[in-house]
């Protein structure tokens, strides 16, 4: 690839076995550590920052938004990489979820990031917002798409196979999460270069139609790297719990077991449900004893700590 990236994480990540979950499902169960990847609670998102930050300063910004819900991981860490690499940054986010200062919100008052909710569910609605304070500032703004989901921010999880594969280390099967699209386009196109006999499958935390999003942004991310690259057909698992952002019975119980047995934190919006649905397939005997199975965690603990677990 000859996109230019900027340096914000600390790669490669991690990548462990795990041996009492491994003897609790019956298989090989591995993980790879995007959550210590060196910015704030860390996440998938920094490996996306990377190239769009990039991109950025490349083109004379020195503004930049981007948007989520109330607790948004991307949200946050964009803030904390922008401001790493001299840029203002502004969050417009949705006045959904968790909108007191807890979790991510702290995170947001501590760098002292600018926080401004919009009372709608329309990312359209969000853009145009984001269009309007920059006209009001007599700026120009460099808009990051909800959870860095692009073709270029898509380049970060091509090179996070590429590093999972230069480890030496197969794995049959790898697991991630799908909130927006990208991680899943990046690490299904990236296993495609680097790791073909490697079978990835992505547990959609939303309900947005993600057969249509991640095959678009693969064709999208491929088009950087080989316009003549074969684009092979995503494994997206229904969605996992009730709704974007909200806690999951199956997930809560997956954040309790892995942090019982391995002192791991997941998260409830994202890796809890993911990791929760590897469980219930490993139960169900869908992967051999022998086989390596691979789950990427993508971060996102500052929401943890926003929850009321009294109520869960």
């Amino acid at each position: 690839m000859d996109k230019n990236k900027v340096q914000l994480g600390l790669f490669p990540t991690p990548m462990h076995y795990l041996p009492n979950m491994s003897k609790e499902l019956g298989t090989n169960v591995w993980i790879k550590r995007d959550d210590l990847c060196g910015v704030a609670l860390g996440g998938n998102k920094v490996r996306k920052l990377e190239y769009l930050l990039a991109d950025a300063k490349e083109q004379g910004y020195d503004l930049v938004m981007t948007t989520g819900q109330a607790q948004s991981n991307h949200a946050m860490l964009t803030a904390a990489c922008a401001q790493r690499l001299g840029l203002d940054c502004i969050l417009v986010l949705k006045e959904r979820g968790i909108t007191a200062r807890k979790g991510n919100q702290i995170l947001n008052y501590l760098m002292g990031a600018e926080v401004r909710f919009v009372d709608t569910d329309s990312y359209d609605e969000i853009y145009d917002e984001m269009d309007k304070i920059a006209a009001e500032m007599g700026r120009k703004v460099y808009k990051i798409p909800c959870g860095g989901s692009n073709a270029l921010g898509s380049l970060g999880y091509v090179d996070c196979m590429k590093e999972i594969a230069e480890s030496g280390q197969k794995f049959e099967h790898i697991v991630c999460t799908c909130g927006s699209g990208g991680t899943a386009a990046g690490t299904i196109l990236g296993a495609k270069l680097y790791m073909p006999e490697t079978h990835v499958m992505c547990s959609m935390v939303d309900s947005d139609p993600f057969d249509v999003i991640v095959p678009k942004l693969m064709q999208e991310a491929s088009a950087l790297i080989d316009p003549d690259m074969e684009i092979p057909v995503p494994d997206l698992v229904d969605m996992c719990g009730p709704g974007y952002s909200i806690p999951s019975e199956d997930g809560n119980e997956a954040i309790a077991l892995m942090m019982k047995l391995e002192g791991i934190v997941l998260d409830t919006c994202y890796t809890g449900k993911a990791f929760a649905g590897l469980i219930k397939r490993a139960r169900a005997g869908e992967y051999k004893p022998d086989d390596n199975v691979l789950f990427i965690h993508s971060g996102g603990a500052g929401g943890l700590f926003a929850q009321d677990w009294e109520k869960l």
